[in-house]
């Protein structure tokens, strides 16, 4: 009796489900599932871990969420991006390591934010100085509004992009891996012998 007591005591205690889900998307794409079928070709290099806020019927841009004010690409917590190696964005080296994103949505750019101060609740307590690198992205246009907000990687030709997109919106962030430059030892030459 007291171990189906403490069952229902603990089950009570589990929180409804979240109207914005918390996804996590890949670079590679789908990488686990390549990683335990031994078809990941690519080392792991990001994972962006976010949650997904519905439309439901209302206007996102502009409306929901105001122009030219910062928001936390998600809902809930403030969405996370952690890096498995350097990367560049923005002619920027960006150090291995798991930062937020950020990001200032306008009708015709956003601005996308990586910020060093982690596990945040929204972007209530944004803090500037700890900006990383500021991006500016165009965006484009859906043909079909997106019921759920959503971030995606895509292998691109120097590297990977993320891109956003939710309602008639989307953007995308290019993302280039960080090749250390090779350093060429001066070659010494040897006198000949006489």
């Amino acid at each position: 009796m007291l171990l189906i007591t403490s069952l229902a005591f603990t089950q009570s205690r589990f929180p409804l489900m979240d109207k914005s889900p918390m996804d996590m998307s890949y670079y590679p794409v789908n990488y686990p599932i390549l990683k335990i079928q031994d078809k990941a070709t690519e080392p792991l290099l990001a994972r962006v871990v976010y949650s997904r806020p519905q439309r439901n019927g209302r206007n996102v841009f502009g409306e929901l969420l105001e122009y030219g004010n910062i928001w936390r690409l998600g809902a809930n917590e403030a969405t996370e991006i952690e890096f498995f190696k350097d990367v560049v964005i923005g002619n920027k080296i960006v150090p291995k390591g798991r930062y937020t994103l950020y990001a200032i949505p306008n009708e015709n750019k956003w601005t996308i934010i990586v910020n060093k101060d982690t596990d945040i609740w929204g972007a209530f307590k944004y803090d500037s100085n700890q900006d990383v690198v500021r991006v500016d992205a165009p965006v484009q246009k859906l043909s079909e509004g997106l019921e759920a907000f959503s971030l995606v990687f895509e292998k691109a030709p120097t590297g990977f992009v993320l891109t956003a997109a939710w309602d008639t919106m989307a953007i995308s962030m290019p993302i280039a891996v960080y090749e250390k430059p090779t350093v060429k030892k001066p070659v010494k030459k040897v006198a000949p012998k006489k």
